[in-house]
């Protein structure tokens, strides 16, 4: 269920507050161009700076609109087990039909405290769980025999890898076995993981040129690698630019250029430096996103 083009959906704020017409507009426009699924609440819908209210809200409206046409995976990762718990039920109640969470930030558990959050998790919620590696966020990295561990759990059925190290993808890879979906959490890799078994990516670059990923993903599965390799290189600038400053500002900023939303931050984001919005609008322009 979990592979293909999944977008790392944003969340709109307009004075504030989220900018309900917004969202429900950006998740038409990614099924409307192809996208596997629809992941609210991660760290690009700036979920930690979402009240537990308003966390709710946005899941529960993006299973309203999304209508059962794809997959919903909702954000439901917490540095506290309870919490991550709590989260996910109300995921399960609400008819999403995943979780994707990511790995205790800021405690930095051992491995063992690891394994043991997810199980803890995948117990108490009975919810499809995608774990979500990306220790530059976390200060933790789970390790592809913890992966291995965690990939015997019923509930637990894919990664979302974001290690930006391809040795460390495969060894999980090998760990988990094939049926176990290991997903890029980065858009650049999403080609070379793919290369070595994954299944696709949670993408950010997706909100501008959704219809260009899907066709870098159909093209690999249906064997044609050049016509692959050749949308990579193309896209290639406009991943990089995602990250000109820390995700999701550039994403926002892009969306807010298109007219799609109002590029609109909660601290401690804040609004993209000049020089880089020029930066950007010039590649969009390149693009032909934006005239």
């Amino acid at each position: 269920m979990f592979e293909g083009v999944m977008v790392a959906i944003v969340t709109p704020f307009s004075a504030g507050q989220i900018d309900e017409e917004a969202f429900r507009r950006l998740i038409n426009y990614q099924i409307e161009n192809g996208v596997h699924c629809i992941v609210p609440c991660g760290t690009t819908g700036e979920s930690p700076t979402l009240s537990h209210e308003e966390h709710r809200k946005v899941i529960k409206m993006a299973i309203d609109e999304v209508k059962g046409r794809v997959p919903v995976l909702a954000g439901t990762g917490s540095n506290s087990t309870a919490e991550a718990i709590e989260l996910t039920r109300y995921a399960k109640e609400a008819g999403a039909d995943g979780a994707l969470m990511v790995s205790p930030y800021y405690n930095k558990p051992t491995q063992e405290g690891i394994y043991q959050h997810f199980k803890a998790v995948a117990e108490a919620a009975s919810l499809p769980i995608v774990v979500y590696n990306i220790p530059g966020r976390t200060g933790s990295n789970i390790l592809p025999e913890t992966m291995g561990r965690l990939a015997k759990i019923d509930q637990i059925v894919g990664l979302k890898e974001a290690t930006g190290d391809l040795g460390q993808m495969a060894l999980t890879i090998q760990a988990c076995g094939p049926e176990f979906k290991v997903v890029s959490g980065d858009d650049n890799l999403t080609l070379p993981l793919m290369a070595v078994g994954g299944r696709g990516v949670i993408s950010v670059a997706s909100h501008l040129v959704p219809r260009r990923m899907v066709e870098l993903y159909d093209k690999f599965m249906a064997g044609d690698i050049d016509g692959a390799r050749r949308i990579h290189y193309e896209l290639l600038p406009l991943f990089k630019a995602m990250f000109l400053e820390t995700n999701p500002i550039p994403v926002k900023t892009a969306l807010g250029m298109m007219g799609m939303i109002k590029p609109e931050f909660r601290l401690p984001m804040c609004p993209m430096s000049e020089a880089n919005q020029a930066t950007l609008r010039g590649l969009l322009e390149s693009y032909g996103l934006v005239k």
